[in-house]
């Protein structure tokens, strides 16, 4: 509660400050510089003032009574649900609009409505002499200073809550782990706060200078007083058209390079690291872009070594399986770019592509389960010891399953488990057919029988490459998925018609 306490404490501060130097300060210097009264009828007026404040700060503490609550509820207690500290954390955010209408309201109703009685009242009695018509001037400014009151107050609160958003961000964090945030929703436009701030800055002098010097001139000569009106007003207009124009060229300014960071930063969010924010600014923008682009630069670089660490990763799994036999050193590496050379052929996006390399990197790792009197065997195996070799696939995908985080092997999995699954359905670990089995097992499963079959094991030299490619084309449709086999095949034997190779082993 000490931050609570704190946050009122500059909230009463500021609003203290704000209300006595716009009542007091502005309200009192506008008077007595243009109205010439007797000192006893200007000391009635300070009377007026000083019990319509009174009013005044009697509604502004009801308001910010009934506007506290929800939050005062929230920082009494220590223990909340997940949704409650987002639900405060929008209601503090929230906080500084409500304040416009909590001043304005006030200001108007419980200010000058008193205040204008009050006047009026003193008139009739006879208390105060002067034109009645200068109690809707009074009025006109009264409600001038509550709009730049409540424009001050709105930018010092929107400093004010800033502990409160911290305190509710730790709590949070604390305890589920997880802190509240917007998630980038806006509540403010940063537009809307340029215009109308800009505007009223330029407005507001001129406003109170136009009511200011028509009371003053009423005193010198009002025919002249009367002409000034309509002069005044064209002022005015000009005046006010210059404040909205140049408000909506401060606001387009300063829009438009926010806007283009925050396109590039969505872009970035996708994935898309490849332009650059354009740096076509002279000002902070212009440090403010250099810095987001180095940022960018920084991700790139990270990701890229990230990508090759990754890699590596996979490559040394491979090779770490692979070194147990040497008869089979490399099998992993080339069933890796025989996979794919079917999926670029296939017309897969890179990012599918790499997933698929990855994916026939690991597709044998269940093997480092596998007894090496099994595994490493001269000779033809056994039922039992083949249905030992059967599990790899299984094995496999439970190796995978126990990286952290869970999520970061879930596109490995399927190409794993299902590369030894046929396209008739007579294959293990699951018996899946046709396009029921995973597109990377089917993939895979085309380029790991022809690496299978045109290497050399212990019992038997490997086959050439055309009967392997004849097996292959026996097997479409059976074994194999026709279309993948029927790529490999076309694409291999398009390759050595045009280069030519020495093939291994003896048909």
């Amino acid at each position: 509660m000490e931050i609570y306490r704190s946050f009122i404490f500059r909230l009463v501060r500021n609003y203290l400050v704000g209300s006595l130097g716009a009542v007091f300060v502005v309200g009192t210097v506008v008077m007595v510089s243009t109205l010439q009264i007797p000192n006893i009828e200007f000391l009635r007026l300070i009377l007026v003032v000083f019990i319509s404040l009174l009013f005044m700060l009697a509604a502004e503490g009801i308001a910010l009574r009934i506007q506290l609550r929800p939050i005062r509820q929230f920082f009494a207690e220590e223990h909340h649900e997940r949704a409650e500290f987002s639900r405060m954390y929008e209601v503090i955010h929230h906080f500084p609009v409500r304040t416009i209408y909590r001043i304005m309201g006030p200001h108007l109703l419980g200010f000058s409505l008193p205040a204008a009685g009050l006047t009026v009242w003193m008139l009739t009695v006879g208390w105060l002499d002067f034109p009645t018509n200068y109690v809707a001037v009074a009025a006109a400014c009264a409600i001038l200073i509550a709009i730049m009151h409540a424009l001050i107050e709105y930018f010092l609160t929107v400093r004010a809550i800033r502990p409160l958003l911290m305190e509710a961000r730790r709590r949070g964090k604390q305890q589920y782990g997880t802190e509240p945030s917007l998630g980038g929703r806006v509540l403010v436009s940063i537009q809307r706060k340029f215009q109308l701030s800009t505007a009223l800055i330029g407005l507001f002098p001129l406003f109170l200078f136009f009511l200011a010097t028509f009371i003053r001139l009423q005193y010198m000569d009002q025919e002249f007083a009367k002409e000034y009106i309509l002069w005044g007003i064209i002022v005015v207009v000009l005046g006010a058209g210059f404040a909205l124009v140049g408000s909506w060229l401060l606001i387009r300014d300063v829009r438009d390079p926010v806007a283009e960071l925050t396109k590039e930063m969505n872009r970035i969010q996708e994935g898309d690291l490849g332009r650059r924010a354009p740096d076509l600014y002279a000002d902070e923008f212009s440090a403010l872009i250099s810095g987001f682009n180095m940022m960018i630069n920084r991700l790139e670089m990270r990701q890229e070594r990230n990508r090759q660490l990754l890699q590596s990763y996979f490559s040394t799994l491979a090779a770490a399986l692979d070194a147990r036999d040497k008869y089979t050193a490399g099998h992993s590496m080339r069933v890796a770019e025989y996979s794919l050379m079917i999926g670029k052929l296939s017309g897969m996006s890179e990012e599918q592509a790499d997933l698929l390399y990855k994916s026939a990197l690991l597709h044998d790792i269940g093997k480092i389960g596998v007894p090496d009197e099994v595994l490493l065997k001269d000779g033809k195996l056994s039922e039992e010891e083949f249905a030992i070799i059967q599990t790899h696939p299984v094995l496999g995908e439970s190796i995978l399953l126990q990286i952290e985080p869970m999520d970061a092997m879930a596109d490995f999995l399927p190409g794993v488990r299902s590369h030894h699954e046929r396209y008739d359905g007579k294959g293990y670990p699951d018996g899946k057919a046709g396009l029921d089995i995973p597109l990377f097992g089917r993939i895979i499963a085309v380029a790991d029988a022809f690496d299978a079959m045109t290497s050399d094991r212990p019992y038997r030299n490997g086959m050439s490459h055309e009967k392997a490619l004849s097996i292959l084309e026996e097997g479409k449709g059976t074994q194999w998925d026709p279309y993948f086999a029927g790529l490999f095949i076309e694409e291999w034997r398009r390759k050595e018609h045009l280069h030519g190779s020495s093939e291994r082993g003896v048909s």
